[in-house]
């Protein structure tokens, strides 16, 4: 993926019969991924103009003007939507976007290796680190708390963590 394009979005499925799909936003502000229309794929071979109708339970309903049917829309579903970062706004410096710490290394505060994240989830309380441990087959699931990882070092693609005993 390249580093100028963030995933804003992800069309979830079709919605009726007349080509209108279903959009799961992953903006701080979900209403604002129409702002970044026209959004892409992530290899850039596809690009979409994304007008909302109306929002849903998780998601909004949007109007793609190149899908035209159910079928069209139906194709479509899973397909993540990626925004040019330079039209996103810019982060405050304890806020990151969820690409830019995938691949960090990972230090305890002794400078001891914990691997390398390989994943940024959240599944409705708070974010979590997924560490890949290194020379190993398994992951830990760090909190991406102030507590947990005090220091995060973009330009030296490195994490100082202080993770909760018995962790790692």
């Amino acid at each position: 993926m390249s580093d100028d394009l963030i995933c804003v979005g992800a069309i979830s499925g079709a919605y009726g019969v007349r080509g209108e799909v279903r959009v799961k936003s992953f903006c701080a502000d979900p209403e604002d991924i129409e702002a970044y229309s026209p959004l892409t794929t992530e290899d850039g071979a596809r690009f979409f103009s994304l007008a909302i109708i109306r929002p849903m339970k998780n998601g909004f309903v949007a109007r793609i003007a190149e899908v035209a049917t159910k079928e069209d829309a139906d194709a479509l579903k899973g397909t993540q939507l990626f925004a040019c970062r330079d039209q996103l706004p810019h982060l405050p410096d304890d806020e990151f976007y969820y690409t830019d710490l995938v691949g960090l290394e990972v230090f305890d505060t002794g400078g001891t290796s914990l691997g390398r994240v390989k994943s940024v989830q959240n599944h409705g309380a708070s974010d979590l680190l997924e560490i890949h441990a290194p020379g190993g087959t398994t992951t830990v699931l760090l909190p991406f708390t102030k507590a947990a990882v005090p220091t995060v070092d973009l330009s030296a693609r490195r994490i100082v963590a202080d993770p909760p005993e018995g962790l790692f």
